[in-house]
């Protein structure tokens, strides 16, 4: 199981120490492979992105009106987090059911 996050991310460290048998790829020192972000951007569409960041705040309107997948391979910190890849699923965000739906599936 990989877990696509920052290593300074509570939410992400909330999951680490919840999870057994899972890997951390920093976003922003290692970044998310091509192909992962574009399934995950299939599967979760908008949602992928974090629009309530301080990055995103931080970007000028006509950075903002960028293609998602773009915006994410330029400012990593922009996904929201943390991703979570088990198999051929994908999880996003964490919650007390996403935790239920990554334990069933791992």
């Amino acid at each position: 199981m990989t877990l696509f996050g920052l290593k300074n991310c509570d939410t992400c460290r909330k999951a680490l120490k919840e999870l057994d048998d899972v890997v951390l790829v920093d976003v922003r020192t290692d970044g998310v492979p091509a192909e992962i972000l574009q399934k995950a951007h299939a599967q979760f569409g908008e949602k992928l992105l974090n629009t309530r960041s301080t990055t995103w705040r931080g970007l000028s309107a006509d950075e903002r009106i960028e293609p998602p997948l773009e915006l994410i391979a330029r400012h990593p910190a922009l996904m929201k987090r943390p991703l979570i890849v088990a198999g051929d699923t994908m999880f996003l965000g964490w919650t007390a059911q996403t935790a239920d739906q990554v334990r069933a599936a791992g």
